[in-house]
């Protein structure tokens, strides 16, 4: 049995105490502890973990800032523990933009009580994460700064795959072919993108290179809390051309918007008298994950046909969408898979491909120009 180097750090004893047991007790794992960040930079240095869960509020040095030097010094794969606020979520993003791999919720009440239920989806992410694949482009350029002996600021890092986003188009433009005009329901497709871990740098880096007069919709399940998805939109909306919102209820397809899954829900596609909609729905209990993207494309094939639709799947544990994504595909439908060679983790995309589903697989930086292609 191979062993994985696990350091936890986080300033509560208690934690500590509650995580160490946890993962004593699966047998398998050779574990470190830190108090503080300053402490857990130290240990990434001289044990070098396999993989290293972070709280992001603690003394002397926080989560973000060691997060943002161990990526830059010893990169390796880093699990937030952050709590489900909104601000939680908003530190959260902006660890998994400097490189993290994953988070978990951190309990809200009493931890001692509550830790168990959160023992096995903790142990399943860093089981996950000992595994995953770091971007080799990963903050590169702050890396070669760093081995030369020029710091660069905290949080500074270089933006490979994200470029920056196109601005948005004047009114009246048109990019893609055919447009809206030719379909009957104000859209000629739609295109449904499915991640999990890894998901939320990964669409970023897809919808920032999509010029801002795309004219298919895009509907986006990103398996994250209900706190989480608000500012996931909003952040996107600040970086991309396109429009990006969250769907809290009943919500026009209109051409060029992006459509996020609210958290702890299901993202669908419904019928409606003027043509379908997005909406919406209470997570449904035939499906693991929410938002679930086997559901979401599932009922986009109930309302669109397979040929205007293209399904993407990224990043993520498990199989989640694989099964829906490979009928789009053997309906008339486009999907496409991200490649292993840049997948935080090849579980979903694998198993589009390893059934058949996937019509194009490509790395991550070349998935915006497929879809490009596709809707042309």
């Amino acid at each position: 049995m191979a062993v994985i180097k696990l350091l936890i750090a986080d300033d509560s004893a208690l934690v500590r105490k509650l995580l160490t047991g946890i993962f004593a007790a699966e047998g398998d794992f050779d574990i470190r502890v830190a108090r503080n960040g300053r402490e857990a930079l130290e240990l990434a240095r001289s044990f070098e973990p396999d993989v290293v869960t972070l709280d992001v509020h603690m003394p002397e040095m926080n989560g973000l800032d060691c997060l943002d030097r161990i990526m830059v010094e010893t990169p390796r794969p880093v699990v937030m523990v952050s709590s489900l606020t909104e601000d939680g979520a908003r530190e959260t993003l902006r660890a998994m933009d400097l490189g993290a791999i994953d988070f978990v919720a951190k309990p809200e009440g009493a931890v001692s009580l509550e830790i168990d239920s959160l023992r096995s989806a903790l142990v399943e992410k860093v089981r996950a994460a000992a595994k995953a694949k770091l971007r080799r482009s990963l903050r590169l350029r702050d890396r070669v700064r760093h081995r030369i002996g020029s710091v660069a600021p905290v949080g500074a890092q270089q933006r490979t795959l994200s470029e920056p986003a196109l601005p948005r188009a004047a009114s009246g433009q048109s990019y893609c072919a055919p447009g809206p005009e030719d379909s009957p329901k104000g859209f000629a497709g739609l295109v449904l993108i499915g991640a999990s871990t890894g998901g939320p740098p990964a669409i970023e880096a897809v919808l920032s290179r999509l010029p801002g007069n795309f004219s298919w919709p895009i509907l986006i399940a990103q398996h994250l809390p209900a706190s989480f998805t608000g500012p996931f939109a909003r952040r996107l909306d600040g970086l991309c051309a396109l429009e990006v919102v969250e769907v809290a209820g009943p919500a026009p397809l209109r051409p060029g918007r992006v459509y996020i899954g609210r958290g702890d829900a299901d993202l669908i596609v419904a019928p409606r008298a003027a043509g379908p909609i997005a909406m919406s729905a209470p997570a449904a209990a035939d499906y693991p994950w929410h938002p679930s993207v086997e559901r979401l494309v599932t009922s986009a094939l109930a309302q669109v046909p397979a040929a205007r639709l293209i399904g993407v799947l990224m990043t993520g544990m498990g199989s989640d969408g694989s099964v829906a994504m490979a009928r789009l595909k053997s309906e008339g439908g486009r999907t496409i898979a991200e490649a292993e060679s840049t997948a935080v983790v090849w579980g979903m995309p694998g198993e589009l491909v390893m059934n058949g589903g996937a019509g194009v697989v490509a790395p991550l930086e070349d998935i915006a120009n497929a879809i490009i292609e596709m809707v042309n």
